[in-house]
């Protein structure tokens, strides 16, 4: 199996809400898709983002709990400042702040974030190493 992580499948409340958050604040470019769902083009990768009673029963899991929400994900950027800015860029969108931007115990800068689903984000600029696409 090469390594590769093709999509990543966020149960969400609303596909609308949640697709123009990840358009206007991450700057997610949106692909064409059918109404009960909403898919973005991450550069190798697809978010896809889809309503949580529909993705439960897809998987053939209850959609009640926390199941959808037992890890994060994570941006990372090139710059504190970047963290700063997209923090505040986050929040201004109706984000919930879990923990401020702020030096991390490993050596980088980071903050964590809820989006309008609850599912957490950490932010974070890496000075050792670049995680992302090689077209930072």
């Amino acid at each position: 199996m090469k390594p590769r992580i093709s999509m990543i499948a966020l149960a969400v409340n609303d596909i609308a809400k949640a697709s123009q958050f990840y358009r206007e604040v991450f700057g997610f470019p949106q692909i064409e898709s059918a109404p009960a769902v909403a898919f973005f083009d991450l550069n190798g990768t697809w978010l896809g983002l889809s309503e949580r009673e529909d993705l439960a029963k897809d998987a053939t899991v209850s959609a009640e709990g926390t199941g959808y929400n037992a890890f994060s994900l994570a941006h990372n950027v090139t710059s504190e400042s970047e963290v700063d800015q997209l923090m505040a860029e986050v929040l201004a969108a109706g984000a919930i702040l879990v923990k401020p931007a702020q030096p991390a115990d490993w050596g980088g800068y980071h903050g964590y974030i809820k989006d309008l689903d609850e599912h957490l984000w950490e932010i974070a600029y890496n000075p050792f190493e670049w995680v992302g696409p090689e077209d930072n």
